[in-house]
């Protein structure tokens, strides 16, 4: 847990950053976050059109830039574990272009959540670089990078019916 003077309770932007408190978890907070942003990748792929759930996921990372940011400073670490804005609002990346039909299959969650944590800890290039930018811009596109290898992967599978029609 981090060690620090700042409350969840008392910073709406801290609370929004941490996962609603989630990303205090003492077991993997990143996987938490993780988990968070299934459901909005299922919500997000519920809007008709493919550009409007571009728009919303372009729109969950640029405010998740300055919110990483707020969040870093008050918790006065460069990219805090418990902050998991960049694992909730990257998830929806991985299934984009997903049909919603396929996202109530389990083997499609569970193997998009696994993809997404992967390429999340490995940081494959450019992820490794980006990750150094300051503040809310490192630690927000590192998980972008991480959302679109996912999302590639994913779709390769699907491709091939390694996960089931």
């Amino acid at each position: 847990m981090e060690s620090t003077e700042a409350n969840p309770r008392k910073s709406w932007v801290l609370w929004i950053a941490t996962g609603f408190g989630f990303g205090f978890s003492p077991f993997a907070p990143g996987t938490v976050g993780t988990l968070w942003g299934l459901p909005l990748a299922w919500a997000i792929s519920l809007v008709p059109s493919i550009i409007g759930q571009a728009i919303i996921i372009a729109g969950l990372i640029a405010i998740g830039i300055p919110m990483c940011t707020r969040a870093a400073r008050e918790l006065q670490k460069k990219d805090p574990g418990s902050v998991v804005w960049d694992e909730i609002a990257t998830v929806p990346i991985t299934f984009f272009l997903v049909p919603t039909e396929l996202l109530t299959r389990p083997s499609v969650l569970i193997v998009g959540f696994i993809l997404h944590r992967i390429f999340d800890i490995s940081k494959v290039p450019p992820a490794r670089q980006l990750e150094k930018l300051p503040d809310g811009t490192g630690i927000m596109l590192d998980d972008v990078v991480a959302g679109v290898y996912s999302c590639l992967a994913l779709h390769l599978l699907l491709q091939l019916d390694f996960l089931g029609g």
